[in-house]
């Protein structure tokens, strides 16, 4: 696999909108009514992803994994509403690409991007709580369930999802 990670330009969004959908029709198929997954459309999903980043485009990551060309795969992360927290809005793979390690290449470079930032002690993100294998990807890589639970509509289903956070420390700073 010879992946390029790059930051997202507005040429990709249409690519990212198709994925986006193709991926959480695969992630949740089982979870979510089907119906309730096929309310939206790949265009209708790269415009919201164009109006969501021209907004947030100065104070969040957005990163594709780009391989042959071909969006495989993206995050999305920024500030959360704790001034020392950063949250993981959007990870998303191309389905033929699940268990190939794409997903694990994503996450470690926006987990080595929220370390950089000496505001943020920590991260959360949000999983279907009924979404076992992603929970599982994510308790693999040191991410822990908080406790914190809330409802949250996707497409035309409001599901039940849990708060996943991850911490981590900044070498001490010292005065020159």
């Amino acid at each position: 696999m010879t992946v390029l990670l790059r930051e997202v330009t507005d040429a990709d969004l249409g690519a990212i909108g198709a994925l986006h959908l193709a991926s959480r029709t695969t992630a949740y198929a089982g979870i979510i009514a089907p119906e309730a997954l096929a309310d939206t459309t790949p265009d209708a999903m790269a415009e919201w992803w164009r109006e969501r980043f021209r907004w947030e485009r100065d104070t969040h990551r957005f990163m594709v994994a780009e391989d042959g060309g071909t969006i495989a795969g993206f995050t999305y992360a920024g500030p959360d509403e704790t001034p020392d927290a950063a949250i993981l809005h959007a990870i998303h793979v191309a389905p033929g690409r699940i268990g190939s390690g794409l997903g694990r290449l994503l996450l470690a470079d926006v987990q080595d991007w929220f370390a950089t930032r000496p505001a943020w002690t920590s991260a959360s993100l949000w999983v279907l709580e009924a979404n076992a294998r992603a929970r599982g990807f994510y308790e693999h890589h040191g991410w822990r369930f908080d406790g914190t639970s809330t409802v949250d509509a996707i497409g035309a289903a409001m599901v039940p999802m849990v708060r996943y956070r991850r911490s981590w420390s900044h070498p001490p700073v010292t005065a020159g």
